[in-house]
């Protein structure tokens, strides 16, 4: 007998719609009342997911329709993320691929799809945001179809149902000629072409720990699905830990989805995907099992890191001044305590207690974690990434990355002259007819450190940038990323408007008059290749003679803003981003450090 329930997973390169389809799915589900408020892009519920608008962490939810229960697990865009979605794509037997109508596939949709093929789950293809002016869907479903292809897909894959959408306008439909009323279409495709769960109520108790959480009243609480048997409250379980010991616990919480709420449930069985709390030292991947005849469920397996960046304890001048968390101690146990949710994180400790090796799948995933941090109050300060090499077959290899382009047609020359320096080969050439050109390169992940500001110089703004792991490859040689030297701060003070006015034609300023610096502190970028030490704290000498002049408004350049994933690009080898809740700050980095 078939399980009135249906699991599926939704997948998509970054920005393809995947979050405002959930939000027209929860709507047509009645999941939110009549005349509720109700927020864009609902499941984004962290602050940074909202503000950047992506998302960040995967989450569920569940949904009626009919008398089915489908569960819902909305999984993050970006490569960078790609450990949220290789954790939850266990708890699904299918998923839904969002493709753009107009972009296609691309980089990300590649790599949440091959580790969806590789789980052997069922794929719906929905053709997204075909509204749109550009939109080309059967286009779109050609270029599909070669990806599935060309991942190795097997026949009944490949044999894909396709929808056409509009996850903002709210429908789907079956062919293009027909008028799009609501979202029931989808869900007569997840009903149809989504298998049940396989498991058995009977059998003894399996449950995979796929995500964490907490909660004040119920300490921690973990969520995944229920492969085999049933569960109650109060019931004794085991929990296999991942080094195959096996601790004993009584389930005190159990709880269902239901939209966006969580309600109290007594039992649930096989099929099911629930929270429990009771296990206060569960990590993701660990198995909850039946106490009397304990059997573990395979570890989750994630993708290694590619890129690493040294955390230290911020010993500037102004260390201390506006952090809540800043000894060595709170730094070790916050990391720590990032490794129980964040998978495909990395954090090992090093010869110096001041300092941690960090290691993470790109610029994008450290990036959010030092935001978060500082966020909660942390000062501390971090090195330039560095690429993590490896040993394959005996031979040095690094990381490459499959980067694709979409740029305005005279800015292409400019991108594929950098992209050549910085050793990316191009595979494909895409002129767009709109003024706008697609090209896709395979470049060493080195070659992209510091290129994303180069690339929004070099296209005005207007250039479109993606990238995710490919593989890893030979060593591909020298790679000069050049970049002019530094304005260092010459002594400790205030900058002002006279020395920052007096030294404009040195370079371009990251600070404004008012600015407390340091000595050491970079300032800004020299028009020169070397550095440069400058004093910006000299104040304008008073006399009693009175210039003719003196009355007309002088204004300073526009200083250049360096926002966090501005400033982890910028740093070359010898230098720090210093990171504290009020300010971000690049420093040279101090002898002591160098030497280490």
């Amino acid at each position: 007998m078939s399980l009135p329930i249906r699991n599926v997973a939704i997948i998509a390169h970054v920005d393809h719609g995947k979050t405002t389809l959930v939000d027209a799915l929860l709507r047509q589900s009645g999941t939110f009342r009549e005349g509720e408020d109700i927020p864009e892009c609902v499941m984004d519920s962290n602050d940074l997911e909202r503000e950047r608008g992506i998302t960040i962490l995967a989450k569920n939810t569940a949904v009626r329709y009919k008398d089915l229960t489908i569960n819902i697990v909305d999984t993050p865009g970006h490569a960078d993320f790609g450990g949220e979605v290789e954790r939850v794509l266990g708890m699904v037997e299918g998923c839904l691929l969002i493709v753009d109508a107009n972009e296609g596939p691309m980089p990300q949709t590649r790599f949440v799809l091959k580790k969806a093929l590789e789980k052997g789950l069922r794929p719906i293809v929905v053709v997204n945001k075909i509204d749109r002016p550009q939109a080309e869907p059967y286009k779109a479903i050609d270029k599909v179809l070669d990806l599935f292809i060309e991942l190795g897909a097997d026949d009944d894959q490949c044999e894909f149902p396709y929808l056409f959408a509009s996850g903002l306008a709210g429908y789907a439909k079956t062919a293009l000629d027909e008028e799009g009323k609501d979202m029931q279409p989808l869900f007569e495709a997840i009903v149809r072409h989504i298998p049940p769960p396989v498991g058995s109520p009977d059998a003894p108790l399996q449950l995979q720990v796929t995500t964490l959480d907490y909660s004040e009243y119920l300490g921690r609480i973990v969520i995944g699905k229920i492969h085999n048997g049933t569960v109650q409250v109060g019931q004794q379980a085991a929990l296999v830990k991942d080094n195959g010991q096996i601790v004993k616990a009584k389930i005190t919480k159990l709880l269902g989805f239901e939209g966006l709420k969580r309600i109290e449930l007594e039992t649930a069985s096989a099929g099911n995907i629930v929270a429990i709390a009771g296990f206060s030292d569960a990590n993701i991947g660990e198995t909850i099992t039946d106490p009397n005849n304990p059997q573990a469920l395979p570890l989750i397996k994630v993708d290694e890191p590619t890129l690493q960046m040294t955390f230290a304890v911020n010993d500037s001048p102004f260390a201390g001044q506006e952090g809540t968390f800043v000894t060595s101690r709170q730094l070790r146990d916050r990391l720590f305590r990032e490794l129980e949710t964040n998978v495909a994180l990395r954090v090992e400790e090093t010869d110096s207690p001041d300092r941690f090796a960090v290691s993470g799948r790109g610029e994008l995933h450290l990036g959010i974690l030092i935001e978060t941090m500082r966020r909660e109050g942390y000062e501390f300060q971090v090195s330039q990434p560095q690429v993590i090499y490896r040993e394959v077959n005996g031979q040095p290899c690094e990381p490459y990355e499959c980067l694709v382009l979409d740029v305005p047609d005279e800015a292409v020359g400019g991108c594929i002259e950098r992209l050549g320096q910085r050793r990316g080969e191009m595979q494909d050439m895409q002129v767009g007819g709109n003024g706008r050109t697609q090209l896709e390169f395979v470049i060493p992940a080195r070659g992209l450190i510091g290129f994303r500001g180069e690339f929004m110089r070099l296209t005005r703004g207007e250039g479109i940038m993606n990238h995710s792991f490919l593989d890893y490859r030979p060593l591909a040689g020298e790679i000069s990323t050049r970049r002019n030297g530094v304005l260092i701060a010459f002594e400790e003070g205030t900058a002002t408007f006279y020395a920052l006015k007096n030294a404009e034609d040195r370079g371009v300023f990251f600070i404004t008059p008012g600015t407390k610096v340091y000595k050491g502190m970079i300032v800004g970028e020299h028009n020169r290749p070397q550095d440069l030490e400058i004093n910006v704290c000299k104040a304008k000498q008073l006399t009693n003679f009175r210039s003719s002049t003196g009355d007309e408004l002088v204004q300073l350049q526009a200083p250049v803003e360096m926002s966090l994933e501005r400033a982890l690009e910028y740093i070359g080898p010898d230098e720090l981003v210093e990171v504290t809740p009020k300010s971000i700050r690049l420093r040279k980095m101090s002898r002591k450090l160098a030497r280490r």
